[in-house]
């Protein structure tokens, strides 16, 4: 752990001056309380650095919490292991779950399936439904869709050779709807009362005003519609392992985590509103989820509960390169020798996905080491993405 200055600790040894130079702007709002934690998978961001833990006290910034409201891991471990699995086509299985989730950006549902109606019902229930309703009236239809860019579902085998399914979604295009709606109001706050920011996206809300306490109605809502869109894709997932393997899947284990998200929290004796962009709660004993790249190893961990790391820890590789820079500088050929051994989408589309796109895991998992420990290193053999 590196202490920057009094309101910036940094976990991150590979970390670009850009990205320092944001951290640095964020941590100087003055309702932060008590410093923001830089995690090691730290990377420049919308406003906010990807991969920060920023406690706010009476105001919350909307940017830095992000667009993927939610936005997190699910993992479940099998009874199945590598012998179950061994001389079998894993691309039929990923091309059953590729038929099962909707996949790419605009992915959504034909029609609503049975497992989905009690989860839908429970958000119409949930206070933010109806600001829900007037970002994207067709939310249902998302529940239970992957997206595209860093997100995927993976069958994986752990250091015992055990089966464990993995997956990373968020709040899909109801929570960024409702978030860009939310950041520009925020936005648009600052400029009625003449407050210079040193960058816009720092934005914020002020808490006991209208504006803000429809942010955390709206917030709550993409949270809970996060968790349970990872819980449906998941009975899916199970479902088609099953059927691939011809036998129903016991599940033994079950971890569900945000990694963009806010909290009402205490730290350093103040109840604060903890914004983890790019981040896992880490308290002592409590699991957690974080995955590498395409082609690389991801973790299940438990917390340490590092009180200045605001119990808080890395939620994955955290990308060396822009999507942009990646597509230049990889080859297709390459990425393909990268990949030897799993059932992927074998596409182009996924060039900016290249392992080497991102910081190494190993490094991030190093800078770590007082934050969590390794409970399972997960390697996949199937890689599902939407392009």
């Amino acid at each position: 752990m590196e202490k920057i200055n009094g309101r910036l600790l940094n976990w991150a040894s590979i970390l670009e001056d850009t990205t320092r130079e944001q951290a640095e702007r964020t941590a100087a709002m003055p309702f932060i309380h008590p410093h923001l934690a830089l995690m090691p998978d730290a990377h420049l961001g919308m406003g906010a650095t990807v991969g920060s833990v920023i406690p706010t006290d009476g105001a919350i910034i909307p940017a830095a919490v992000g667009v993927d409201i939610g936005c997190g891991m699910i993992a479940v471990r099998t009874q199945f292991t590598a012998d179950d699995v061994a001389g079998r086509d894993l691309s039929v299985l990923h091309a059953q779950i590729s038929r099962s989730v909707p996949l790419s950006a605009g992915g959504r549902n034909a029609k609503i399936r049975t497992s989905a109606e009690p989860r839908i019902a429970e958000l119409r229930d949930t206070a933010g439904a109806g600001q829900a309703d007037g970002a994207v009236h067709h939310w249902p239809q998302q529940l239970g869709t992957l997206g595209s860019g860093n997100h995927f579902i993976e069958l994986s085998l752990d250091e015992e050779d055990r089966v464990w399914l993995f997956l990373h979604s968020g709040s899909r295009g109801v929570g960024n709807k409702l978030a860009q709606k939310h950041i520009k109001v925020a936005q648009e706050q600052c400029r009625k009362r003449h407050i210079q920011l040193p960058d816009r996206d720092l934005a914020y809300l002020v808490e006991g005003e209208p504006e803000f306490d429809r942010y955390i109605e709206a917030l709550r809502w993409a949270q809970r519609f996060a968790y349970l869109n990872r819980e449906e894709m998941m009975d899916r997932c199970v479902d088609q392992l099953g059927r691939f393997l011809g036998t129903e899947v016991e599940r033994f284990e079950t971890v569900n985590c945000h990694h963009n998200y806010t909290e009402r929290e205490t730290h350093y004796g103040r109840e604060v509103w903890l914004s983890r962009k790019g981040a896992i709660s880490a308290r002592e004993g409590q699991l957690g989820l974080i995955p590498g790249s395409m082609g690389t190893a991801s973790y299940v961990v438990v917390g340490k509960g590092n009180v200045r790391s605001l119990m808080s820890s890395p939620h994955g590789a955290g990308r060396n390169f822009s999507r942009s820079a990646a597509r230049k500088r990889f080859t297709r050929q390459d990425l393909d020798a990268r990949m030897t051994g799993i059932a992927w989408g074998h596409s182009d589309a996924f060039l900016d996905e290249h392992p080497d796109a991102y910081k190494p895991i190993d490094q991030v998992m190093a800078d770590a080491a007082d934050l969590v420990e390794v409970r399972h290193t997960l390697r996949q053999i199937v890689n599902v993405k939407g392009n």
